[in-house]
């Protein structure tokens, strides 16, 4: 009586697997077309990341920190800790990882900044989204790696599709948040001027709503960057690879420093991104 009766089952797995063997049997060749086509861009941005000399790398990211953050302090803090990856030996490695990030990211505004518009501009769509979101954002990450190790094999591309995956909802929700954020009379105010629906958007929603995009964009940043040891487990080489060599090996002071790295990379990219949306946001105001 206590116990769930098994008539009642669902085989939810069988038609899963089902979908998924169809999947590989007729539309194959998309995919590894889609792979290539990614692996390529992948392998450009880590070229030039490689390419680009350490101090080159710590000038820029001074300055950028400087002119987003406005102080000459926080650009020096931020080159510093860029210079501390280095320190610990894993400049390489930490440039596969950002290339990793750079072509996830990419991938992820390309998918996600249409999706938020089109869930701003259609209450249906919205409804529609909104549960595929969810779900997004509360499946174990671990999940994501077996439909990108099915579809693309092991390497860098499965990596960045995960990571696309477990990336992309926060910056279609805070894409849609913005726009629908804007005031209505600003939005009245258009129309009352005979704006279009393509001026109002580009001209007026967009505009008002870049910083909430530009929150979206640093989530999905971190969380691209929260992917990156587990990517590390179907072939993605950098940072992650170190730590979870470290856990194999139990080496605490590898695991440490190669940690230690993944969280300097991310304070930095957080601190200058959000620096950026703050700037933005008291320019509007």
């Amino acid at each position: 009586m206590f116990e769930f009766p098994e008539k009642i089952y669902i085989p939810m797995e069988k038609w899963i697997d089902i979908l998924m063997d169809w999947v590989l049997t007729n539309m194959s060749g998309i995919f590894d077309a889609i792979g290539l086509s990614i692996l390529k861009i992948l392998l450009i941005i880590e070229k030039v990341l490689l390419w680009v000399p350490w101090p080159v790398v710590l000038i820029i990211i001074g300055v950028a920190a400087w002119r987003s953050m406005g102080k000459l302090r926080h650009g020096v803090l931020m080159a510093g800790l860029i210079f501390m990856i280095g320190v610990f030996g894993y400049w390489d490695d930490s440039m596969r990882t950002l290339a990793i990030v750079i072509a996830s990211v990419a991938v992820s505004l390309l998918i996600g900044f249409p999706l938020g518009v089109l869930m701003a501009r259609s209450d249906r769509m919205q409804a529609i989204f909104q549960p595929f979101l969810d779900a997004m954002q509360t499946m174990p990450s671990f999940v994501y790696l077996i439909p990108a190790m099915m579809l693309f094999g092991l390497g860098k591309v499965p990596a960045v599709f995960a990571t696309v995956i477990y990336a992309v909802p926060p910056v279609i929700r805070l894409t849609d948040v913005g726009i629908r954020g804007v005031p209505e009379t600003v939005v009245e105010a258009a129309r009352s001027f005979g704006a279009s629906d393509r001026q109002l958007l580009f001209d007026v929603q967009l505009p008002l709503a870049f910083p909430s995009i530009m929150v979206g964009i640093n989530q999905t940043t971190m969380m691209a960057l929260a992917m990156v040891v587990i990517a590390s487990m179907i072939g993605a080489r950098g940072l992650g690879l170190e730590v979870l060599k470290a856990i194999n090996r139990i080496e605490v002071g590898h695991g440490f420093t190669a940690g230690a790295s993944i969280v300097f990379l991310a304070i930095v990219i957080d601190r200058i991104t959000n620096a950026f949306a703050t700037k933005q946001q008291k320019h509007l105001s």
